[in-house]
């Protein structure tokens, strides 16, 4: 019994330094993982930013090629790849639907940029991906803490 006591005895002793050890302990766990959540964060806001500055980019493209059927300056269907693809790559590290929505742009400017034209169903269609990948970008950064 004469251990238990002096365990006792110690435990009251230390009381204040055992909780500030815990206290401590507990902080330091905390403020790791609300670092690494604003770091992560941080980072989705970065790159949806850099998403939707292409998509406006690549949205001029086809504005230039469809309505002013300007195929070697501003509406290039190269400069439209350049988009797109930056657009694919960068999305593939956000969350949410945005790599699902680039992917659906990606898909939809190959099989319809050669057939672009004013107000036609390849034009609507890839207006239709620009405005996806627009939307699922914007709800990831209303999402975000």
């Amino acid at each position: 019994m004469d251990g238990i006591e002096n365990l006792r005895e110690q435990l009251r002793r230390n009381a204040v330094a055992l909780i500030s050890l815990v206290v401590a302990i507990s902080s330091l766990g905390y403020n790791t993982w609300r670092n690494e959540a604003t770091e992560y964060n941080r980072n989705q806001r970065a790159i949806s930013i850099e998403v939707l500055r292409h998509t406006g980019q690549f949205q001029q493209v086809v504005f230039h090629n469809a309505w002013d059927m300007d195929t070697s300056g501003r509406g290039n269907p190269r400069t439209g790849w350049v988009h797109v693809l930056a657009i694919r790559d960068l999305s593939q590290i956000l969350d949410g639907e945005v790599p699902v929505s680039a992917q659906r742009l990606y898909q939809t400017w190959e099989t319809e940029w050669n057939a672009l034209g004013p107000d036609n169903a390849s034009y609507r269609k890839i207006i239709d991906a620009i405005e996806a990948v627009r939307r699922d970008t914007h709800e990831l950064l209303l999402d975000l803490d």
